[in-house]
C-alpha cells in the first residue's frame, strides 16, 4: 500500500458506515421520490412584498394551511449545505502559489485554509491558526483566534482584513404540520479582524443574524452571506402562529427586520424560512452591512456569477405531496442583484427535477443554465434548461439519460459537460451556443463514474470519480466533441475500498497545468493479513497529455499508532507556496518539496 504505515480497522466500523450511508440514501429516495400533480400548482408570478406585520402572519397561516391540504405526509424539509470554497490571491510580491479551487473567476469562496503566498490563515475546530509559511525555513505558528461556542468556521482573506464566518447552536421548538420538535436552529456570525500585525489580530467588528449559515461568497470587498431562519416562532400552534422575523446585530447593537423589507413569493408552503443575503463591506468596519430578506423554503443550493447571485429551492409542496405514479420534482429559483452593497432580488422562475450542487448552474452571456434530475431509479429524467435573466425558460434538453443520475456537470462557455450513473459511466458534451437549442454532440460510455469535473483546458477535461469502489481518475479528451475519448488511461487507487473529500468538497482538489501537478485528499482501506487496515493522506500526481497520471508519492500526517482513525489528522486541504508543498489537517501543518516529497518541517497546530 502506498501509505507507509498501517493501521487495522474492526469489521463493525465497515458495517456502521455502511449502514449509515443505505440510511442517508434512503431518506433521500424517500423525499425526492415524492411530487404533486402538475394541476395543482398555482402560477409562478413576481417577487411580492408585504404591507405589514399582520399581512405577513396571514400570509403564512393561510399558506400553510393550504399546503397542508396538499400533503398526504409531512417530512422535514430537505436542504444542503451549501458551504463551498476557495483561496483569495496573494501579495503581489508574494512567490508563486495555489489558490483554493472555485467555480467562477473573479468570485472567491470562503474556506478552511488561506495563504497570500507568505502567510497562511488555517481553521481548526474552534481555532483560527496564522502562520508564518514562507520560506519554509521561518515556517512557524505566530498567533491563534479562539471562538468559543462556534463551529463550521470558514474564512476569506483580504489584504490585512480576515473574515471569519461561523456558526453557533440556538436551540428552539419548531411547529410543523402534524408535528412538533426541538431543532438546533443556529446563528450565523461575522466577525472582521485586522490581521496588520500577525502576531497580535484585533477583531474590528462582529455581526451575528439569527438562523443557519448556508453558502457566501465574495466580490472585491464584499462578502455575501446567506443564511436561512424558519419563520414560524417556538410559540405557534394550530390556531395562532408566531413570526419569527430574523434580527442583526452590528457590534451588539440589535436590529429587527421588519415585515415591509420582507420580499415573498406567492405560493403555499408546508413550512417557510426567511432566506436573508447579507452584505459586508471587510475593508470598511464603518459601513453598515446590508441586507435583502426573502420568505421562500430552504434554499438548497446558490450559484453567483460576478454580478448575480442564483438560490435554489425545492418546491417542498411537491415533494411533500405523493401521488400514485410519483408525481413530478420542481426547484425554484430567484436572481439578486449584486453591486457592491446592494442587493436586489430582480426576478424568479421555476425548473422541473432537483439540482444537485452548484456545478449544476452557470451564467453566461446572459443566459442562466441549470441541469435538473427528476425523480429516481429507472424512472428518472435528466434535463438542462437555458433561462434567460427573467428566468424564463428560453431553451430546454430533455430526456438525456432516462433511468440515471446527473452525479456531476461543468459548464465551460458555449459548452456543458455532464456525468449521469447507473451503471457506467456516460460522459456528455452538450452545445450550449444556441440558447434556444441546446442539444448532445456526443458522448463516452466508461465503467464507474465522475463525481467532480474540472477543466484540464478547452480540449481536455478531468474526472474524479470512483470505479468499483475505488477513486477513478480520468482525463477526458473532447477535440472531437461529437467521439469523446479517454485521453490516457485512468488511474485507480487500489484497494478494497478508497474515497476522496473532492467528491463531496471541490476545494479540496488541487491542480496547476504549468506545473503538470493535481493532488487530493485520499482515505482507503484493505483486509491483509486477516485483519483490515486504513491510511489516509495526499496523494501528489504528475499529469500531461503524453504520461497521463504518474503518482509523484504521498504525505500522511497519519504517522503514530495513536492517530489510528483520528480525523483530526486526516489531510484536508493540499496547496503550494514555491517548490514547497503544504498539506494540512487539524492537528498539523506539513511541508515537503514539491518535486521529491520530502519533508521539511511539521508544525503542531496545538
Amino acid at each position: 500500500m502506498v501509505f507507509n504505515l498501517q493501521r487495522e480497522i474492526k469489521k463493525k466500523t465497515l458495517t456502521y458506515g455502511i449502514a449509515a450511508v443505505f440510511i442517508a440514501l434512503l431518506l433521500t429516495t424517500v423525499v425526492y421520490n415524492i411530487g404533486i400533480p402538475p394541476y395543482i400548482r398555482p402560477l409562478f408570478s413576481g417577487l411580492q412584498t408585504f404591507s405589514s406585520y399582520e399581512e405577513l402572519e396571514n400570509f403564512l397561516q393561510t399558506n400553510m394551511e393550504q399546503a397542508r391540504g396538499f400533503t398526504a405526509q409531512s417530512v422535514m424539509p430537505f436542504f444542503t449545505d451549501a458551504r463551498v470554497n476557495a483561496l483569495t490571491e496573494g501579495a503581489k510580491n508574494a512567490p508563486a502559489h495555489s489558490t483554493t479551487n472555485v467555480q467562477v473567476a473573479g468570485v472567491d469562496e470562503a474556506d478552511n485554509v488561506k495563504t497570500d503566498g507568505e502567510y497562511m490563515y488555517a481553521v481548526s475546530g474552534s481555532n483560527i491558526y496564522i502562520l508564518k509559511a514562507y520560506p519554509p525555513n521561518e515556517a512557524k505558528v505566530l498567533s491563534k483566534i479562539t471562538l468559543d461556542s462556534a463551529y463550521d468556521i470558514d474564512i476569506y482573506l483580504n489584504g490585512n482584513k480576515l473574515a471569519v464566518l461561523g456558526k453557533r447552536s440556538v436551540a428552539r421548538l419548531l411547529l410543523m404540520p402534524y408535528m412538533a420538535y426541538d431543532v438546533s436552529t443556529g446563528q450565523t456570525i461575522i466577525n472582521v479582524y485586522d490581521i496588520s500585525n500577525k502576531t497580535n489580530p484585533v477583531q474590528t467588528r462582529t455581526i451575528s443574524y439569527n438562523g443557519t449559515l448556508t453558502g457566501s461568497r465574495m466580490i472585491n470587498n464584499y462578502v455575501y452571506v446567506v443564511v436561512n431562519e424558519p419563520a414560524t416562532g417556538s410559540n405557534s400552534n394550530e390556531t395562532n402562529l408566531e413570526v419569527a422575523l430574523p434580527k442583526i446585530l452590528v457590534n451588539n447593537a440589535p436590529k429587527e427586520v421588519q415585515p415591509t423589507e420582507v420580499r415573498y413569493i406567492p405560493i403555499p408552503d408546508v413550512f417557510y424560512y426567511f432566506t436573508t443575503v447579507i452584505a459586508v463591506n471587510i475593508m470598511n468596519d464603518a459601513q453598515e452591512p446590508t441586507y435583502e430578506p426573502l420568505l421562500t423554503g430552504a434554499t438548497s443550493s446558490m450559484y453567483v456569477s460576478q454580478s448575480n447571485m442564483y438560490l435554489t429551492t425545492p418546491d417542498t409542496r411537491v415533494w411533500l405531496a405523493n401521488t400514485a405514479n410519483g408525481g413530478t420534482e420542481e426547484t425554484l429559483i430567484c436572481r439578486a442583484k449584486l453591486d457592491n452593497e446592494n442587493v436586489v432580488f430582480e426576478a424568479q422562475g421555476s425548473v422541473t427535477g432537483h439540482v444537485l450542487n452548484q456545478f449544476n448552474m452557470d451564467e453566461y452571456n446572459g443566459f442562466f443554465r441549470i441541469a435538473t434530475t427528476n425523480g429516481w431509479g429507472t424512472a428518472s429524467v435528466n434535463c438542462l434548461y437555458v433561462l434567460d435573466m427573467n428566468l424564463n425558460i428560453v431553451g430546454t434538453l430533455s430526456n438525456i439519460a432516462q433511468g440515471e443520475q446527473i452525479y456531476s456537470a461543468r459548464f465551460m462557455g458555449d459548452r456543458c459537460y455532464l456525468v449521469t450513473f447507473r451503471q457506467v459511466d456516460p460522459f456528455f458534451v452538450i452545445d450550449l451556443s444556441n440558447p434556444a437549442k441546446p442539444k448532445i454532440l456526443g458522448y463516452l460510455k466508461i465503467p464507474g463514474f465522475s463525481g467532480y469535473l474540472h477543466p484540464y483546458d478547452e480540449n481536455y477535461i478531468i474526472g474524479i470519480g470512483k470505479e468499483n469502489s475505488n477513486v477513478k481518475l480520468s482525463l477526458f479528451n473532447v477535440t472531437d466533441v461529437t467521439a469523446p475519448t479517454e485521453a490516457v488511461p485512468s488511474y485507480i487507487v487500489q484497494a478494497t475500498w478508497s474515497d476522496t473529500t473532492v467528491l463531496t468538497d471541490h476545494k479540496a482538489f488541487l491542480f496547476s497545468k504549468t506545473m503538470r501537478l493535481l493532488a487530493l485528499p485520499v482515505s482507503m482501506n484493505w483486509y491483509e493479513g486477516g485483519v483490515y487496515h486504513y491510511s489516509q493522506g495526499a496523494y501528489v500526481f504528475d499529469i500531461s497529455l503524453t504520461q497521463g497520471f504518474v503518482l509523484r508519492g504521498n504525505v500522511t500526517h497519519l504517522e503514530d499508532s495513536a492517530y489510528w482513525w483520528n480525523s483530526s489528522y486526516s489531510v484536508k486541504r493540499i496547496l503550494y507556496i514555491d517548490d514547497v508543498l503544504y498539506t494540512v489537517s487539524d492537528k498539523k501543518v506539513k511541508l515537503n518539496s514539491l518535486s521529491f516529497l520530502w519533508l521539511i518541517k511539521e508544525i503542531e497546530l496545538y
